[in-house]
């Protein structure tokens, strides 16, 4: 069975903020697939189902961000699934907004629930699906930025934006990694290539 977990927040408040990316995601798998993330597990909500031909969960931890890794490690354990199957959803604001980045590994990099994960999980060798936010302007604080509801602009990029990423989630189940990332590994629009 493949996890698919995506990143963020639980709450209202936190619902439509950059940080919740990788829960818009997974709602976003959900919808497409006929899931529903309802049930209580290990401190997430699940949904089982099918995607591309395999057994599916779809996982959304309840803990906040910075304690995602409490609740993947022991689902993980609870139903068996080894980390090869494990993908990880969330936003990144080393990122320009609108860009997606597929990776097989690699550290944190200053995200605070993947570095959870990774604790927890006791290894960086994680394909992780990273969400561009970075709005493209100096940040007075980034941490503010990423727990304050999305400006109109993105808003309206939203949906495509999801679209593009559950395409991506998508792609790396049916055909694998290196496919997905020759794919869906984009600058956003209007990028320099050094700037990417």
């Amino acid at each position: 069975m493949f996890l698919v977990a995506g990143l963020g927040n639980p709450g209202e408040e936190y619902a439509l903020t950059p940080h919740n990316l990788g829960f818009l995601t997974v709602d976003r798998l959900a919808e497409r697939h006929g899931i529903r993330i309802t049930r209580k597990d290990s401190k997430a909500l699940v949904g089982l189902g099918e995607i591309g031909g395999r057994e599916v969960m779809l996982a959304k931890p309840q803990t906040y961000m910075n304690l995602s890794g409490t609740s993947l490690a022991p689902l993980m354990e609870k139903h068996s699934i080894d980390l090869a199957s494990l993908m990880v959803v969330y936003d990144e604001l080393d990122l320009p907004w609108g860009s997606l980045r597929i990776k097989p590994r690699g550290s944190a990099a200053g995200h605070n629930g993947m570095k959870s994960v990774v604790a927890s999980l006791k290894t960086t060798g994680i394909v992780r699906l990273r969400i561009g936010v970075h709005p493209g302007h100096p940040l007075h604080s980034g941490t503010e930025y990423l727990l304050a509801p999305m400006k109109r602009s993105q808003m309206k990029e939203l949906d495509e934006l999801i679209g593009l990423a559950a395409d991506a989630v998508g792609s790396i189940i049916a055909e694998g990694v290196e496919k997905a990332m020759t794919k869906f590994n984009r600058r956003a629009p209007g990028l320099n290539e050094e700037d990417a």
